[in-house]
C-alpha cells in the first residue's frame, strides 16, 4: 500500500488518472490476484508497474533478475522492454501458487524470455555466474541486507538494482527496531547510500523504492 493510499487516497486515485493505462492482460492478473490470494496487497501496484515498465524500456535490458514472482504482475512490466534476444529470470518459493504465474506467462507474448524458477534466490545467487543490467527485489524483507551483498558481484557498470519497499510503512525511522525485516531495509538502506560503487535515490513511490545505478 502507498502513503497516498492510506493518507490521502484522492491523490493516489489522480496519481493513478495521470499514469499510462496498463495492458488489459496486466489488468485481468491483477483482478485474479485480489481474488484468489490472500495477500493481493504483495502485488506491484499500478504506479510502479509503471515505472518498472518504463525503465525496462528505456534500458532494454538482455538479462533481468527478479526476486520474488508473487503473480507475475511486475515480472511482465520488466519484460516488455527486454531486447529481442534478452531474458528474465524470475525466482520464487511458493509452490502453491506458481500455477497463477505461470498460466500468465505462457499466454504473455513474452513467454520464450521468461525464466520462472521456484529456488531460494541466496541460493541462486551463489550459483550463477550471470551478470544483470536490471534487477528488482521484492521478498523475503529479512534478508535484503544479504541480497545486496549476493548481488552486487552479479553487476557491472550501469546495471539498475531496484529493491521495494523500503520505507517499510515507515518503520525505518524506528530507532531501535525489534523486527528483523526493519533491521535489515534500514541495513540495505545504509549500505546502497555508503556503498561508493552505487549512486542511488530513495524514491517515496507507494511503500518506498530504493533507486541504484552502478557506476
Amino acid at each position: 500500500m502507498s502513503f497516498f493510499e492510506e493518507k490521502n487516497p484522492e491523490m493516489d486515485r489522480y496519481l493513478e488518472a495521470h499514469a499510462s493505462s496498463e495492458s488489459e492482460m496486466l489488468k485481468k492478473l491483477r483482478r485474479e490476484t485480489y481474488q484468489k490470494t490472500t495477500q493481493p496487497h504483495m502485488i506491484s501496484g499500478y504506479q510502479q508497474g509503471r515505472l518498472l515498465t518504463i525503465i525496462s524500456q528505456m534500458l532494454q535490458p538482455k538479462s533481468i533478475l527478479e526476486i520474488g514472482t508473487f503473480t507475475g504482475y511486475a515480472t511482465l512490466c520488466l519484460a516488455s522492454g527486454l531486447a529481442k534476444d534478452g531474458k528474465i529470470t524470475t525466482l520464487d518459493v511458493n509452490e502453491d501458487l506458481a500455477y497463477l504465474p505461470k498460466k500468465y506467462f505462457e499466454s504473455s507474448e513474452y513467454a520464450s524470455q521468461i525464466d520462472f524458477k521456484l529456488q531460494d534466490a541466496k541460493e541462486f545467487l551463489q550459483e550463477t555466474d550471470e551478470f544483470f543490467d536490471l534487477i528488482f527485489v521484492d521478498a523475503d524483507k529479512e534478508n535484503y541486507a544479504e541480497y545486496f551483498r549476493l548481488i552486487k558481484p552479479h553487476t557491472k557498470s550501469g546495471t539498475v538494482i531496484l529493491f521495494d519497499n523500503v520505507l517499510w510503512y515507515g518503520k525505518v525511522l524506528e530507532e531501535s527496531p525489534k523486527l528483523k525485516s526493519t533491521q535489515s531495509i534500514q541495513e540495505l538502506n545504509d549500505l546502497a547510500a555508503k556503498d561508493e560503487d552505487f549512486e542511488n535515490l530513495i524514491l517515496p513511490l507507494r511503500d518506498g523504492v530504493n533507486f541504484l545505478r552502478r557506476k
